[in-house]
């Protein structure tokens, strides 16, 4: 099956372990649909929050669709996600442990469907954070000379 991404959470990577990931498909309204499909959609500061046995995606914004009819859109509204039961309670019980937390990373297409890629994150240290950019500044450096002296 061929996936398109369309919106992809670089930040909660980049300040976050990923622990584990999850696929969940998404409660939305036909232009929200479009307006995905568009590229208008925006993952950062968005997260997950159970409510009794829903889970919902929170802050999670999908700019108006230009072309819809409707006048009174919410572009940050709660939306459900659909998860198996046993997912949303393994989800429930990890993001109830202190310093874990539950964040959408990728929204994508899948079999005509828009998908949401949800990671049990934990926050990273800063001298993490300074090991990765340092690790990523050196492989930049070598993939740069293997192409200066590839023939």
């Amino acid at each position: 099956m061929k996936t398109k991404l369309f919106a992809k959470n670089k930040k909660a990577y980049f300040d976050n372990e990923v622990l584990d990931d999850f696929e969940a498909g998404l409660v939305l309204n036909g232009d929200e649909v479009k307006a995905i499909r568009l590229g208008n959609a925006n993952l950062k500061g968005s997260y997950i929050s159970i409510e009794k046995t829903q889970a919902f995606v929170k802050e999670l914004h999908i700019s108006r669709y230009k072309h819809s009819a409707r006048k009174n859109y919410d572009p940050v509204r709660p939306r459900k996600l659909i998860l198996h039961k046993k997912e949303i309670e393994k989800i429930d019980n990890a993001i109830s442990t202190k310093g874990i937390t539950g964040l959408p990373l990728e929204l994508y297409g899948k079999g005509g469907l828009i998908k949401l890629k949800i990671g049990i994150c934990k926050g990273k240290k800063l001298y993490d954070k300074r090991k990765e950019l340092k690790k990523r500044a050196q492989d930049k450096e070598i993939a740069k000379a293997l192409k200066k002296y590839s023939w």
